[in-house]
């Protein structure tokens, strides 16, 4: 079945479960450091390996930054919460139970609102928020010898317990009805603003690629007019925001097929493959019972002062929706390009160059033209390039000084990227510079017209078109160091058309 097919008949119930490691300097219980990419086992104590007799403490400052992530979504504050442990096997967990939070989050009954673009123009969703619950990561299998880096066909594991007891934050969805045919749209545009929230808070660096920021998308699907709902099935860890979006296209193709077939879905939970936008299975779900969950009784429950939270509430930024509307205003943005810096993830980009000192339109201009252009050559994304706001903004300024040409800034632009130094440097080792001598332009112009009669002639003939052809000779004459409009100022008038 086609997507078409499937939303004729069928519509997708979702839960949404995202997982946010902090940005704390220790971990959630212990004092090891969380510096991603250490040499595996580096980071490691008896409290996060699990040994007997070790005794937890609690990160405050990961108690706070919960708060503040319930706070921004919001959420109600428990006056009391607790840690449970969660019991289940798994190489990676040491201490083969997982300290969490179950009956008793620190966080409750939140929302967050979403707008996406559709056929018939911008619309709202408002995604319900269950709970927000500490807990804390699991250490990392890293599979050897086979030719996928996964468990089958390889020849031998090792554990790195670096991640093992990296405050992890859970914020889990309640049921997501009535999207329709835009669910993976809205799933995707959720995690996006979700993300967006969790960095201008400060509390994590949400890189979906390091795994700081990762979902899990339940979904069902349920006939177009019914109550009942289907079976689910749960992909896990996906790590980017377009994935998140195929991820769900694709179950709900693979649900809808199923069902047609007459046959079940299972409810398990699913890997997803970047390669085919596909899922494969994983393992049967677990229930709540399963777990075992109960009490732990090293760690004393979390009572935060209605003072304390009251202050968490006043120290937010800006909310990232308001922040964009701000902006959208401040700089008189058509809807169609701001949704463009949004979509490419580069509006916090064009601000910080226009925080420098660069026009908005200008700055917006390079960041969305040339240099993703020059990315999406590389098959990379903008931020891997090294080109900062700091350097574009000076580019716009030589431009503005009338120190470089448009055609020669592109050129800057690139030599940043290929690693030849701050645009100064580019400049200096390319010998660029701008001839802006009238002097020297009537020269060229002059030359190119004794080379060229014929046009010259039409162009004094009044046919300005032809015009270009003397341009483009005048710009190669002086290797494109000349402004543009400046030398079709001066040859026009010095044919007779000015």
């Amino acid at each position: 079945m086609n997507y078409e097919q499937v939303i004729a008949k069928y519509e997708p119930v979702m839960g949404l479960e995202v997982h946010v490691e902090l940005n704390t300097n220790s971990k959630m219980f212990c004092g090891c450091a969380t510096v991603f990419g250490a040499e595996p086992n580096t980071q490691t104590c008896p409290v996060c390996l699990g040994l007997p007799g070790s005794l937890p403490v609690v990160n405050e400052t990961a108690i706070e930054s919960a708060i503040k992530i319930g706070l921004a979504l919001n959420c109600k504050v428990a006056p009391f919460s607790r840690f449970a442990r969660k019991n289940y096997f798994y190489p990676d967990m040491p201490k083969n139970y997982q300290t969490s939070q179950y009956d008793e989050p620190i966080c409750f009954d939140g929302y967050l609102d979403v707008e996406i673009e559709t056929e018939e123009g911008p619309k709202s969703f408002r995604i319900e928020i269950e709970r927000v619950h500490m807990e804390e990561d699991t250490g990392k299998s890293l599979h050897m010898g086979g030719a996928t880096g996964r468990i089958h066909g390889a020849d031998y594991s090792l554990l790195d317990y670096n991640r093992a007891g990296i405050p992890l934050i859970e914020i889990v969805t309640k049921i997501i009805p009535g999207t329709g045919k835009y669910g993976p749209e809205v799933a995707k545009a959720y995690v996006a603003e979700l993300r967006d929230i969790l960095r201008s808070i400060g509390v994590s660096d949400v890189k979906m690629e390091q795994g700081s920021l990762r979902c899990d998308a339940n979904v069902s699907l349920r006939l177009i007019g019914s109550d009942t709902l289907g079976t689910r099935s749960e992909t896990k860890n996906v790590n980017s925001l377009r994935s998140v979006e195929r991820a769900i296209r694709g179950e709900m193709i693979r649900h809808a097929e199923l069902l047609e077939k007459g046959e079940k879905v299972k409810q398990e939970t699913r890997h997803f493959q970047e390669d085919t936008g596909t899922t494969r299975s994983g393992r049967s779900k677990e229930q709540a019972e399963d777990y075992r969950y109960f009490q732990d009784p090293d760690l004393v429950p979390v009572a935060p002062s209605a003072e304390w939270i009251e202050a968490l509430r006043k120290s937010l930024p800006e909310k990232p929706s308001a922040h964009r509307k701000r902006l959208q205003e401040a700089w008189s943005v058509p809807d169609k390009e701001m949704a463009a810096m949004i979509n490419a993830d580069l509006l916090g980009t064009v601000e910080a160059t226009v925080n420098l000192g660069a026009d908005p339109t200008k700055a917006r201009g390079w960041w969305l033209g040339e240099i993703s252009r020059i990315a999406n050559e590389k098959e990379l994304a903008v931020e891997e390039l090294s080109i900062s706001p700091k350097d574009v903004a000076e580019i716009v300024e030589l431009i503005q000084k009338g120190e470089l040409t448009d055609k020669l800034a592109r050129q800057v632009v690139e030599g940043v990227i290929n690693g030849e130094g701050t645009p100064a440097d580019v400049i200096a080792k390319r010998g660029f510079k701008v001839v802006s001598d009238d002097g020297a332009l009537l020269a060229a112009i002059e030359k190119v017209c004794a080379a060229m009669p014929d046009v010259a002639e039409k162009v004094r003939g009044g046919h300005l078109p032809a015009a270009g052809a003397l341009i483009g000779a005048v710009m190669k004459e002086t290797k494109g160091q000349a402004d543009a409009a400046k030398v079709r100022e001066l040859l026009l008038g010095h044919l007779g058309q000015a």
